[in-house]
């Protein structure tokens, strides 16, 4: 495998054909803990909490506070009284001169989960992609893994490339796999939806689990024609916005799973701008759909 190549995931060049403007935290405040492992790994869970506020009050000194919480939790739709749940996603640029990431430093900041960039087109594989996942393991933090879809390469053996290569993703601690769909390579949009159609049928085939589409905007209103044949799959939209919420999204679909809202985030124990994203609520309770939920209940 070329460990060499140079990624494509949060490079520079995105600014050429994306319109964003760089968005701020959409909340600083601590996310309770969930431990979570990958596959094959010893299994242990701490109880993931979560706090609903219904309180009457009659003075604007007291209601202020709650109208405070209610604002910073508006960008988890679904979740009005609850904190929202983030995490950053990450590749071989979090490494700079081989740097590793300090996982027990970006859980302790209240991130429950990474996106880490696993594979590309046929022969790429992120050499800081198992080093990553341990350590996450370790520090408690959800794996996510995406391959960077390359449309002039088979997508059946991308598909079987990298579920290979994350062994699954079906495991504890493990979220769904994700395609991260964001350069055409000059296909028009039928072609590149039937590619995009037969890279999914085959990941979901191999993994008995339904993927995550990552993209943006403008690339899915012009490469893919703004195509609704995607609107079942959970969406992981990138939309630089400075805004609570994601704007109007492309392609049929009514919620977002995933939002990365900036790309330019710092935390504790990733070196220099990170992208950084919250999850939703749209496909229910974090710890079950990163396969992370004790089996004795919580």
């Amino acid at each position: 495998m070329d460990l060499t190549k140079e990624e494509s995931h949060n490079l520079p060049r995105w600014s050429n054909f994306r319109t964003k403007q760089t968005g701020g935290i959409v909340s600083r405040s601590r996310v309770p803990a969930t431990l979570v492992i990958d596959r094959n790994w010893d299994a242990a869970t701490t109880t993931l909490g979560r706090m609903a506020i219904g309180v009457k009050v009659r003075r604007f000194s007291k209601i202020a506070p709650l109208l405070l919480a209610g604002a910073l939790a508006a960008a988890v739709p679904g979740h009005a009284a609850a904190e929202p749940v983030r995490g950053p996603d990450v590749a071989s640029w979090q490494h700079p001169g081989g740097s590793p990431i300090d996982w027990f430093s970006v859980r302790n900041a209240g991130h429950d989960f990474a996106m880490v960039k696993a594979t590309e087109s046929l022969n790429y594989v992120n050499p800081y992609f198992v080093q990553d996942c341990l350590a996450m393991r370790v520090a408690g933090v959800a794996r996510g893994a995406y391959h960077y879809a390359d449309p002039t390469q088979s997508p059946e053996a991308q598909a079987a490339f990298y579920s290979t290569v994350v062994l699954g993703i079906n495991g504890p601690g493990d979220m769904p796999p994700v395609l991260d769909i964001e350069h055409s390579a000059g296909l028009p949009p039928a072609a590149l939806i039937d590619w995009t159609h037969r890279y999914l049928n085959t990941v979901q085939s191999l993994t008995g689990r339904q993927p995550i589409i990552y993209t943006y905007p403008t690339f899915w209103r012009t490469a893919m024609a703004n195509t609704n044949e995607f609107a079942g799959y959970p969406l992981w939209i990138a939309d630089y916005n400075g805004q609570n919420t994601p704007g109007p999204l492309p392609g049929g679909w009514s919620n977002w799973t995933f939002w990365q809202y900036t790309s330019t985030g710092r935390i504790p124990g990733v070196n220099g701008d990170v992208d950084l994203n919250v999850y939703s609520g749209a496909q229910g309770d974090f710890a079950r759909y990163s396969n992370s939920a004790s089996p004795f209940g919580s």
